[in-house]
């Protein structure tokens, strides 16, 4: 079994918890869950653009990136079918 925290948030937080709650039918616990998912997966996206916006302004990086996907765009003819 999980174990389970106690945290402290301000009301304003809480009273909009309980009121996706409340609206959506999902515990505040799945919201939670959910709003942690949602904030990884855009943080993720977030960092990856920074990365690929540093790899651009990099020129000798940026040609070799240029470079790498020549090779393996010279996998699509490789005779399997696409689906």
């Amino acid at each position: 079994m999980t174990e389970l925290l106690t945290i402290t948030i301000n009301k304003k937080i809480h009273e909009a918890l309980v009121e996706l709650a409340e609206t959506s039918g999902d515990t505040t616990q799945t919201i939670l869950e959910k709003a942690i998912a949602n904030y990884r997966r855009n943080l993720f996206l977030v960092q990856s653009n920074q990365a690929f916006a540093a790899l651009r302004k990099n020129e000798v990086l940026w040609k070799e990136e240029l470079a790498e996907r020549e090779i393996w765009d010279g996998t699509i003819g490789d005779g399997v079918e696409e689906l």
